[in-house]
């Protein structure tokens, strides 16, 4: 990322302001970096195991999952981060030029609560890491004061990095990128030489349905991702290729997800038992010589710091979008502190590790997707962005609406997360729609969810964009919309 006023100090200080044009010097080709970050987790091994060991796909169907999902995920993720170079602030600042200043707080919210998720994940996955090279190096056995004791070391790591802010985010994923890759490589090698191929090839084909609903699953990560996509684009100029934006964010994701994803399917064979598993990093040492386990897991650690860091650097954005008078450094502890609580919960209580987390990703999906309907269908009539009326919160924004509100935004993201939901199967959570239907039974309550939302918001009617006011002419018109409102009544 290219230094200016801003960002060329240690601690990035600017919030969810829009970037002015004469700061946003930065390049496209330093978003590659960025995405390939994103998916350094041991985790894509446990996805990739589960298409074995849950979904029952062979080989070759874990390969058309690998190469679908960051294709149909990350291509997502790079469409709504062209928002950023026309907007120049955070993805849930633009978001209130599309729902209202205050009805971003309803998607807002429920984005922000569903980060909390999917930062604990990560944290557990990371402490589970440090627990597994203590074990394979020192003999170090885990129990539930060391668990702890690595969560904390863990979540303060990422509290570290990413309260410093973009600069130190992309500095980071830069060099983990290379030594992830080089290791990667060791491992395909190993894995190449060692294993029992004939066993691999001899497993038999899954249905048709579990390669979707696993095409699902995968994306589901990147699908996380897609409202932070501006806050990583912020700093681009408003001439930067939006072809390149989509280019390098499935490029980058895809060069991760594709060899760990097949990489993990692959590990499953000789290790069977991985549904039932208490974590889902141990297996690594079974499997993998120590002079590759050891370095592998330390970058892969890394990894899962920055991947938590970028996610608690967007989190500090979306709880100032919720109202939280604090600086974004700071409004990432409170995402930090959440992560800590729940992972330690997740840690000492949940007995399967897999389990609880495809049945977080498939509600996760499904929470995100809402807000990408809408907001992408937004972005086919918007292309610019009034950055004075994405902080002004009051009556005068001219992104107030009606008392703070777009009708449309709210009401088609309201029913096309509802209706997804009733697609949506999950050991949590099953809703009255998922059995007999091909929506259902394929695990597309996601995709529902963005068509069903997109298409509502592009034909209800929508409120225009209206000129900024003064506080005395906003206070008039919020007078007579309530005596429009009342009027009815009275006849």
């Amino acid at each position: 990322m290219s230094k200016t006023a801003e960002t060329e100090g240690a601690l990035e200080t600017r919030g969810i302001e829009q970037v002015p044009d004469h700061e946003r010097t930065a390049r496209t080709r330093e978003l590659f970096p960025t995405w390939v970050g994103a998916n350094i987790s041991v985790l894509l091994l446990t996805m990739g195991a589960s298409l074995v060991v849950a979904y029952h796909l062979n080989i070759w169907q874990a390969l058309v999952v690998a190469v679908a999902a960051p294709v149909v995920s990350y291509g997502l993720v790079g469409l709504i981060g062209v928002a950023g170079k026309r907007g120049g602030a955070p993805g849930m600042a633009l978001s209130r030029a599309v729902f209202g200043q205050r009805g971003n707080l309803l998607p807002g919210a429920l984005i922000w609560v569903a980060r909390w998720g999917w930062e604990t994940i990560n944290a557990v996955t990371g402490a589970y890491a440090m627990l597994t090279i203590l074990d394979i190096v020192c003999g170090i056995k885990a129990n539930s004061v060391l668990d702890l004791v690595m969560l904390l070391a863990f979540v303060v790591a990422t509290f570290a990095i990413s309260g410093l802010g973009i600069n130190a985010v992309q500095k980071c994923n830069k060099y983990a990128t290379y030594f992830f890759g080089i290791f990667s490589v060791l491992v395909l090698v190993y894995l190449a030489v060692n294993t029992d191929w004939s066993k691999v090839m001899d497993h038999s084909a899954g249905s048709t349905a579990a390669v979707i609903t696993g095409i699902g699953m995968i994306a589901a990560g990147g699908v996380s991702w897609i409202p932070s996509a501006p806050d990583f684009t912020r700093y681009l100029p408003r001439t930067a290729s939006s072809k390149a934006i989509v280019g390098t964010a499935v490029g980058g994701a895809g060069i991760v997800v594709l060899p760990m994803v097949l990489m993990g399917a692959v590990m499953a064979v000789s290790t069977p038992d991985l549904a039932s598993a208490s974590d889902p990093v141990s297996f690594l040492g079974e499997i993998l010589p120590t002079w590759i386990a050891v370095p592998y897991l330390l970058i892969a650690l890394i990894g899962m710091l920055l991947i938590n860091s970028m996610s608690m650097y967007s989190a500090g954005f979306t709880a100032q979008t919720l109202g939280i008078k604090a600086p974004r450094h700071w409004a990432v502890s409170v995402n930090a502190v959440i992560s800590l609580v729940f992972g330690g919960v997740l840690m000492l209580v949940a007995t399967s590790f897999l389990g609880s987390f495809i049945a977080f990703l498939s509600l996760l999906a499904v929470a995100f997707s809402a807000w990408v309907g809408v907001f992408g269908a937004d972005m086919l009539r918007r292309t610019e962005y009034d950055g004075a009326a994405i902080t002004d919160t009051t009556r005068t924004s001219a992104y107030w609406y009606r008392g703070g509100f777009s009708p449309a935004a709210v009401a088609a993201w309201a029913i096309g997360l509802a209706a997804g939901l009733m697609f949506t199967t999950s050991d949590w959570f099953t809703g009255p729609l998922a059995k007999n239907n091909v929506i259902g039974e394929y695990g597309l309550g996601w995709v529902a969810t963005i068509v069903i939302s997109g298409l509502l918001y592009l034909a209800l009617p929508k409120p225009a964009v209206v000129t900024p006011q003064t506080a005395e002419e906003a206070e008039e018109v919020e007078e007579a919309e309530e005596a429009e409102e009342a009027e009815p009544l009275a006849v």
